[in-house]
């Protein structure tokens, strides 16, 4: 397809296409004259995943590159890529500091993941938010030891084993690292919302009498 089907089946314009070529987002066309290129449909996949890790995740064209380097480097095998791309992704929360605060919230992230029986990697970016928020907790005085931690964990646990799976439907290795980012990226937000309606339904049936109490659906 030329640009401009690119342009209107991805539903970005031609000049930020352009802009994505220019910053190594979206790999070149195959070269047809001086002056035009033809895309396929990776292409397309792959503007859609552009722009999910701009417009949804809020990325900069540096951090979206970062991640999107993932899944064309050779010298990594498919795990490592997922790892990379994963770990590329905007993490929440400044480091967590050290203080005694942050060395308990450090002890129980450790604890909760051996009891899960996972590999604890500190230098995981993902660990450092996890010890960076439960050093948040600590502080105010709100429970965050591994007992506190272990129901979320387990919830975690289940749901990873649902979208790993989900993961590996996709057969091509590419198409699955890509899969792995997008997931993240756009089911991140999926699960806050879903987390928030769940804890407003929760309270309403705690404490206002039942879901009959509840204003309806508009």
């Amino acid at each position: 397809m030329r640009l401009s089907e690119l342009s209107a089946r991805g539903g970005v314009s031609v000049p930020t296409i352009k802009f994505y070529l220019r910053e190594g987002l979206l790999p070149p066309g195959r070269r047809i004259s001086s002056t035009q290129a033809e895309y396929d449909e990776e292409h397309l996949r792959r503007l859609a995943l552009v722009r999910a890790l701009i417009q949804v995740g809020r990325m900069s064209v540096a951090g979206a590159r970062e991640v999107l380097s993932a899944l064309n480097d050779p010298d990594l095998d498919e795990i490592s890529q997922m790892g990379k791309a994963v770990a590329g992704l905007p993490q929440p929360l400044p480091p967590a500091g050290d203080d005694g605060a942050a060395r308990t919230a450090e002890e129980s992230a450790r604890e909760v993941q051996r009891r899960l029986g996972w590999r604890v990697v500190p230098e995981n970016p993902a660990h450092q938010t996890l010890v960076s928020a439960l050093s948040a907790l600590e502080r105010l005085g709100f429970p965050c030891d591994d007992a506190a931690l272990l129901p979320y964990a387990e919830l975690a646990e289940r749901l990873a084993e649902h979208e790993v799976a989900l993961i590996d439907t996709f057969h091509e290795p590419t198409t699955r690292l890509e899969a792995v980012v997008a997931l993240t990226v756009l089911y991140e937000p999926v699960l806050l919302s879903l987390r928030r309606l769940a804890q407003a339904e929760q309270a309403t049936r705690r404490f206002a009498g039942g879901p009959a109490d509840a204003a309806p659906d508009a």
